[in-house]
Formats: structure tokens, sequence, C-alpha cells
């Protein structure tokens, strides 16, 4: 029945036990900072609803400060607020920077 095992997604990282390195006196605090299911980028659609649904509208994107997500700007579309999400320079030509 799956008694003993982990919830959540099977592609996730365990989060149950932490490294804590012994040499810093917080790090037993430094998983309370840590984002939710360790996602630090995230968009979202400017007006609510599902992001899949309508991807040509504008996306507010944020970023995690350590406490909560802070709006740090917008984008036009699904496709550039999935290029900010992965670091990806939406000009840039493939090979060039």
């Amino acid at each position: 029945m799956g008694k003993h095992r982990r919830p959540g997604p099977p592609n996730q990282p365990s989060r149950a036990t932490a490294h804590v390195d012994p040499h810093d006196p917080l790090a037993t605090y430094v998983k309370r900072r840590r984002a939710p299911m360790d996602q630090y980028r995230r968009h979202r659609p400017l007006h609510g609803g599902g992001g899949h649904l309508h991807p040509g509208e504008a996306r507010v994107l944020e970023e995690w400060t350590g406490f909560a997500y802070k709006p740090v700007g917008t984008a036009p579309d699904l496709a550039a607020a999935q290029a900010w999400l992965h670091d990806l320079d939406p000009g840039a030509v493939d090979g060039e920077e």
C-alpha cells in the first residue's frame, strides 16, 4: 500500500533530511529559507487563470527572496517568461552572446 513511501513527485529530491554543515552555526535554519520545491524563479499569468490556457498573455516574473516571492518584472508572453525562467537571452542567436 506504500505506507512508508515518500510523498511528492518521484523526480524531486528528498527534503526529509537536509545536509547540515557542522561549521555553520545557522545551517539548521537554511532549510526554512529554501524556495518551495526549490523553485527560485517562477512566472504567473498577469490576470490569473491557468498559464497553459492563454500562452499569448502577459506574465508576472517572480524571484524567491528567502522569505517570499517578489515581483521583478513582466514578460509579454509564455515563451519570453520561459526564456527568463531558464536564463535565456531572447535576442541572442544560437552560438552568439
